[in-house]
């Protein structure tokens, strides 16, 4: 199955009435929208076996950066801008939203509509049962972890970010903090030896991106100097402007 022909039937699996596009980029958009709006339920083997090989070719496509690769600015900490979807590490982390189940957006430009595009539609199905599980929405500055699937990555670590609706706080400041001790903590549980940060809370969530990153550079450097941890820490920019941030903080 060619990969126009992969994207028909996956198209047609997850909505037979729809009117597929002639062209490639067209099915591929609708299947992201299609996929970005499923709700999580069982699926077929044969939709999963399709979908994991059209996801990890395009992954592949892009280019996969492995931090094996990269050279820290200092000790085990890196900056490296890019898609996060395309690291080869231990564990990203998503931006993700109280309900924990990703962005229902179609094609919307956040990281946590990207992570779960390119991990595929069981990253849902996983977050899902997270949630039934727990009973109550995701509070901020907790983290879970799940697995990859079709990203380079072996593990995801979802965090709640707080969203700033007004002027700064104290509060969003501590809970900002807490959403990368977290995630360090719970990469350290799991034995996960690197772990990627994007940049919690900016752009929909509306932290101020210098600030954000005055404070994710301090509890990354207070948990491991605490720990005495060995964890490789990338500070994963996707703009120039956060990309100058961090490498004006780290030097």
């Amino acid at each position: 199955m060619n990969r126009s022909n992969r994207l028909d039937y996956l198209i047609k699996e997850l909505s037979p009435s729809a009117s597929v596009p002639s062209d490639t980029d067209g099915k591929w958009r609708l299947l992201r929208a299609l996929v970005n709006v499923h709700e999580p339920k069982p699926i077929s083997g044969e939709f999963l076996a399709e979908q994991d090989k059209l996801l990890k070719s395009m992954i592949a496509e892009k280019g996969i950066t492995d931090i094996a690769d990269l050279r820290p600015v200092r000790k085990n900490l890196y900056i490296w801008r890019g898609d996060i979807t395309t690291l080869k590490v231990g564990a990203i982390v998503n931006a993700a939203n109280s309900g924990m189940l990703g962005c229902f957006v179609p094609s919307h430009a956040c990281v946590d509509n990207a992570i779960h595009t390119f991990a595929g539609v069981q990253l849902r199905l996983e977050c899902a049962a997270i949630m039934q599980e727990q009973k109550h929405p995701e509070p901020a500055g907790k983290a879970k972890i799940t697995s990859a699937y079709n990203l380079p990555s072996k593990y995801i670590l979802h965090t709640v970010g707080p969203i700033i609706t007004g002027e700064l706080t104290q509060r969003d400041c501590d809970l900002l903090s807490a959403c990368y001790r977290s995630c360090l903590e719970l990469a350290e549980q799991n034995a996960v030896g690197s772990v990627a940060f994007c940049c919690i809370s900016t752009g929909e969530f509306c932290f101020p991106n210098e600030r954000a990153a005055e404070i994710a550079v301090a509890a990354v450097e207070k948990y491991i100097d605490e720990k005495r941890s060995k964890v490789k820490v990338i500070f994963n920019v996707f703009k120039e402007r956060d990309f100058d941030i961090y490498r004006r903080i780290l030097g």
